[in-house]
């Protein structure tokens, strides 16, 4: 707060409650999110940016970078003692990330891409929340690689030369 120049008082004044306040930073992190999303899929064709997308999520970089990284994976185990506003803010996130991935999957044409989209974040989040668990560098890249393997693999994504799987 005093980086900030504020006093935490006059943070919190800010906000009517906790909950507004995890509302907000919820919405700075979907928009957040969605904007790193755009970032790394402008300009490439559906099947490269989705592999760019899970390859960037799913990455050792990624998994490190707890501060800056996608905070979903520690969040979600929260949200169940959340207020209701912050749980359906966290759904609506949620099903924003989730319509990104399905236009990707359906500009493929892949038969019942929003079936398939709603699996991707919940598989990705959970690689990422298990591999940050994990103390062995060896084990925690293994989930990680298994992870982007399989996802890659179900969705179709799989580059025909072999390069996603040489790349880690």
């Amino acid at each position: 707060m005093a980086k900030a120049g504020l006093t935490h008082g006059g943070f919190y004044a800010h906000f009517a409650s906790k909950d507004d306040l995890v509302v907000a930073a919820m919405s700075q992190m979907f928009d957040e999110a969605s904007a790193q999303l755009d970032w790394l899929t402008a300009g490439k064709p559906p099947a490269a940016a989705l592999r760019a997308y899970i390859d960037f999520y799913l990455s050792r970089q990624h998994r490190d970078a707890r501060e800056t990284g996608c905070p979903l994976p520690s969040l979600s185990a929260d949200l169940p003692r959340l207020g209701l506003v912050a749980r359906q803010q966290f759904a609506a996130g949620v099903a924003g990330l989730t319509a990104s991935i399905a236009g990707l999957l359906s500009a493929l044409g892949r038969p019942d891409p929003e079936i398939l989209a709603s699996s991707a974040p919940a598989e990705m989040v959970g690689a990422v929340s298990l591999a940050r668990g994990i103390a062995d560098p060896k084990q925690s890249d293994a989930i990680l690689k298994a992870s982007r393997d399989s996802l890659k693999l179900r969705l179709e994504l799989v580059e025909s030369d072999g390069a996603s799987r040489a790349r880690r």
